[in-house]
């Protein structure tokens, strides 16, 4: 069974900064893409940023030049450095990922994943 798992949200203040971190875990074979969303209430979910295996990058606009997504292919970790934060920042983020895993009957499985959500909160 695989497993994203996130850390690192909190409360800061604005123009302060924040990583996150997702670690994916169980019978993984390989993590192809990675990426982080995020839901404010009464909003759409919003895709912040994507990197793909070889480490190619696409940021939404809200977000480009502040925030940096990077990943540790050998350890399937990926992380958002967040800068400059602003109040409209805050919401709820996801990490998610497509993974081959290995099922118990020795086939293989390619499926997205998400985490369950980490609480970003930007105020004074």
């Amino acid at each position: 069974q695989v497993q994203l798992v996130e850390s690192g949200g909190g409360l800061v203040q604005p123009g302060g900064s924040l990583r996150l971190s997702c670690a994916a875990s169980g019978s993984i074979v390989s993590v192809t893409a990675m990426a982080w969303d995020r839901q404010a209430p009464g909003k759409q979910r919003e895709l912040v940023a994507t990197i793909t295996r070889s480490g190619s990058t696409a940021y939404a606009d809200s977000v480009k030049g502040r925030f940096t997504i990077s990943r540790d292919n050998a350890k399937n970790t990926v992380h958002l450095q967040m800068n400059s934060l602003k109040p409209e920042d805050s919401a709820v983020y996801y990490c998610n990922a497509h993974i081959i895993s290995r099922t118990d009957s020795g086939s293989y499985s390619a499926s997205d994943y998400w985490g369950q959500g980490t609480q970003v909160t930007v105020s004074s």
